[in-house]
């Protein structure tokens, strides 16, 4: 496995000097000092950690893990706020909420698609996310090297802030009545998109500005979530353009 780091200390020494991780292996049942040092620093650090059968870090990495395997991410985070004091006053904000969306080739697709249409960042759950790995850059073509991503730990207080700072949140969702055709744009906008499987949940659909449909006309009920963001990202550009 890519930018990996195992052996306890190693793990230890590489969350302390603030590498950053997407994360932890731990061997199931694995007990200790140092391992309960471990699991204690990375639930400080809110990093996201997976008990496992020893055979899955044997598979993961050659060599003396001690029970422990770290998966490095291949980019640096930026801040929330940050990424917002970046935009350009001359540019209209628009950025995109990942709500559950699991699957790497999904996560590199939509960020491939974020950063053609222009979006000035992703913003990704500490828990219940894809993580960025070799995988993701390759189907991103390398968009997740060039658009700022953050990690929030909670997608809900991270809409109520970008609700604050002007932006309207609009929700993906085959359920609502109203279509994307009739939605404006024009606005600043966050999209929210949903998992694979449930979509958006409920308590994120709540605080949403609005819920918008893509027309399906064909008997398959909805599009994959990278498909889907595709095309609300290029309808936020046509509106855009228009009004140039």
């Amino acid at each position: 496995m890519e930018n990996t780091v195992f052996g306890i200390r190693p793990v230890l020494e590489a969350i302390e000097s603030g590498r950053t991780i997407e994360r932890v292996y731990i061997k199931k049942d694995a007990d200790g000092q140092l391992i309960s040092e471990l699991r204690e620093i990375i639930r400080r650090k809110k990093i996201r950690t997976q008990e496992v059968p020893v055979e899955k870090l044997n598979r993961l990495v050659k060599g003396n893990h001690q029970g422990v395997v770290a998966q490095m991410s291949a980019i640096e985070y930026a801040e929330l706020l940050d990424i917002i004091e970046n935009i350009s006053p001359d540019e209209t904000p628009l950025l995109v909420i990942f709500d559950g969306v699991t699957d790497v080739r999904n996560f590199g697709a939509i960020a491939r698609s974020a950063e053609c249409a222009g979006a000035h960042g992703l913003i990704v759950p500490i828990k219940n996310a894809a993580p960025v790995n070799a995988d993701a850059i390759k189907t991103s073509a390398g968009a997740l090297y060039r658009i700022p991503v953050c990690r929030v730990g909670s997608i809900r207080n991270t809409i109520k802030t970008l609700q604050a700072e002007g932006m309207q949140v609009v929700a993906a969702s085959e359920k609502s009545r109203k279509i994307i055709y009739d939605a404006d744009f024009s606005k600043p906008t966050v999209l929210v998109m949903g998992s694979e499987d449930v979509g958006i949940s409920k308590e994120v659909l709540k605080i949403c500005d609005e819920q918008l449909a893509i027309p399906i006309v064909g008997e398959i009920e909805s599009l994959n979530v990278s498909a889907a963001a595709a095309v609300m990202l290029f309808e936020v550009v046509r509106q855009r353009i228009s009004e140039l």
